[in-house]
C-alpha cells in the first residue's frame, strides 16, 4: 500500500526532479558497490598480509637456523684446515703437555668415511689429578684440530685415591687429501 503511494508521489513530480531523483538513487547504488568492491579488497589484503607474515617469521627462523649451522660449519672446515698430514693423535697428546706418572698410545686402525680419514689411537695415562685430566679433556676437545673422544675409561688408582688412570679411545679427522 506505501509501495503504490509512494510510486504515486513519484510519478506527479517534475520530470527533472525525478531524473535528479534517479540518477541521484544510480549514484548512491554505484557508491554501495564501490564501497563493498574496495571491502573485499581490503579483506583479500589483509589475509595476503598475515600469510606474508607468517612466511616471513618462519623465514627469519629458517635464517637464524642457517646462521648457525653456518657458523658450525665453517668452525669445522677451518679446523679441518689446520691439520697438518704429520698429525696424529699422539703428537696432539705430546703437544698438551700433559703426561702423567705413565703414557701409552697405541695406534688404531684408520678408517676412512668418504672424503675424510679418522686416525684413531687409544691412550693410557697413570698417575693424573682430576685437575690435569679435566685440562687434558678440555684441551683435547677445544683444540684447533678436530678430534674427537669415542671412549673414556677413569680408574681411581688403588694405592693413591686421589690419582687417576686414564684409558681414552680418541680419532683425529683429516680430509683424505690431507693423508
Amino acid at each position: 500500500m506505501k509501495l503504490k503511494l509512494l510510486m504515486e508521489r513519484f510519478r506527479e513530480l517534475d520530470p527533472r526532479v525525478r531524473l535528479r531523483f534517479g540518477i541521484g538513487c544510480a549514484l548512491v547504488l554505484a557508491v554501495t558497490l564501490l564501497y563493498s568492491l574496495a571491502n573485499d579488497q581490503v579483506r583479500r589484503l589483509e589475509k595476503r598480509r598475515a600469510g606474508n607474515e607468517a612466511a616471513v617469521a618462519e623465514l627469519l627462523v629458517l635464517q637464524q637456523r642457517y646462521r648457525e649451522a653456518r657458523t658450525a660449519s665453517q668452525k669445522i672446515t677451518n679446523r679441518l684446515a689446520a691439520v697438518r698430514p704429520d698429525d696424529s693423535p699422539a703428537r696432539i697428546i705430546e703437544e698438551i703437555g700433559i703426561k702423567g706418572k705413565g703414557l701409552q698410545i697405541s695406534p688404531l686402525k684408520a678408517e676412512e668415511w668418504g672424503a675424510f680419514l679418522e686416525d684413531a689411537a687409544e691412550v693410557r695415562m697413570d698417575g693424573l689429578t682430576l685437575n690435569e685430566t679435566i685440562n687434558l679433556l678440555y684441551r683435547i676437545e677445544q683444540g684447533s684440530r678436530p678430534v674427537t673422544i669415542r671412549k673414556v675409561l677413569l680408574k681411581s688408582r688403588f694405592d693413591d685415591p686421589a690419582r687417576l688412570d686414564l684409558t681414552l679411545t680418541m680419532a683425529l679427522q683429516k680430509t683424505a687429501a690431507t693423508k
